[in-house]
């Protein structure tokens, strides 16, 4: 396969940004102390005050479904359950981890746009005190959602006061919060910490990370429990600087903006370059940089021969397809010209 190979199936397919790897680089030089006590996570942690707020703390992950897990673990009671869109990550595609993992119940909240509503939080909230009825502690939201929607800041604010309303910690699933900010013109902490988000699941390696996440608290009761919950959930890394050294390259001089900002834009790019062939529906907001569509099923299995992309919905041909920081203005015309060609075919 080729080098310059490009796919539009996940941003995840996209390589490591030149800076993460220089930072990779740097971070191994001789001897450091180990899980967590070296030089590059304590870098890590002064960036993340910076940019979440002066109480926040981080602690490195080895993926977004292990962020997620102990995140939510450390919320929540053995008997508790977490509230969550019907499209969440945390129950359509993470194996069953939360429940396998940390024994959670989710209750699900159907969604047309991926956003999650007060007024389907409050739907929820029911039976509280029934022994028979697992009893919602957190809210987890995707920002941005699964569907390439993001939140807007009153959107989310709202929902985080009614969650704590009902006594629920909320939990912001962020594998894309870099895109989610960067869509809205905002600072990351303006969509998290002052908002009063309690953790949130902080992604690198869609944003240009080889493989780094982390868990970032801004509520100071739940970080006793987070180390605990990272060890026994098998997500503690002995050699931390290298996880910690790649999320410090993408908040240093704003490189998670540039490279949110670009994927964002060649997911427009492409948005509107095939919202002009004749028989390609975009249902969609596009606030991300994710782009879904409706094209006959025999033209996506022609495409799926030529690029690597998913079928969303069986049901419907809704098709999904993801940019990345390293997606070009190229790569995207040559697609919308590969499917203007097999849809004339």
């Amino acid at each position: 396969m080729s080098q310059t190979w490009r796919g539009f199936a996940s941003d995840n397919y996209a390589g490591i940004h030149p800076e993460v790897l220089s930072a990779i680089e740097a971070a191994n030089d001789g001897h450091d102390v180990a899980y967590g006590e070296d030089r590059a996570t304590a870098h890590l942690r002064e960036l993340v005050r910076e940019n979440f707020g002066a109480d926040a703390q981080v602690f490195p992950v080895f993926n977004g479904t292990g962020a997620n897990v102990v995140a939510l673990q450390a919320m929540t009671r053995s008997w508790e359950a977490v509230v969550c869109t019907d499209t969440a990550h945390i129950h359509v595609d993470e194996g069953g981890a939360p429940e396998k993992v940390a024994g959670l119940k989710l209750w699900t909240a159907p969604t047309t746009d991926g956003l999650l509503t007060v007024e389907a939080l409050d739907a929820q909230i029911y039976r509280m005190g029934d022994v028979h009825r697992a009893q919602p502690a957190a809210l987890s939201v995707t920002q941005s959602s699964e569907l390439g929607t993001a939140y807007t800041i009153d959107q989310l604010g709202s929902l985080v006061r009614r969650a704590h309303e009902h006594g629920l910690h909320v939990h912001v699933d962020g594998a894309r919060l870099a895109n989610a900010a960067a869509s809205l013109g905002v600072p990351l902490r303006a969509i998290t910490t002052d908002i009063g988000v309690d953790a949130i699941s902080f992604g690198g390696t869609k944003n240009g990370a080889m493989g780094a996440e982390a868990v970032i608290v801004t509520n100071p009761e739940l970080a006793m429990d987070v180390p605990f919950a990272r060890k026994t959930d098998m997500q503690l890394a002995s050699k931390m600087r290298f996880i910690s050294a790649q999320l410090a390259a993408l908040l240093t001089d704003d490189l998670w903006l540039r490279n949110a900002s670009h994927a964002n834009a060649m997911a427009q790019r492409l948005a509107l370059g095939v919202g002009q062939i004749s028989g390609v529906e975009v249902l969609r907001r596009v606030d991300a940089n994710a782009v879904f569509a409706i094209l006959p099923p025999a033209a996506t299995a022609r495409l799926q021969e030529r690029f690597r992309f998913y079928t969303w919905d069986e049901a419907t041909g809704e098709v999904r397809w993801m940019c990345s920081w390293d997606t070009t203005e190229s790569d995207v015309d040559a697609f919308v010209a590969a499917i203007d060609e097999e849809m004339s075919a």
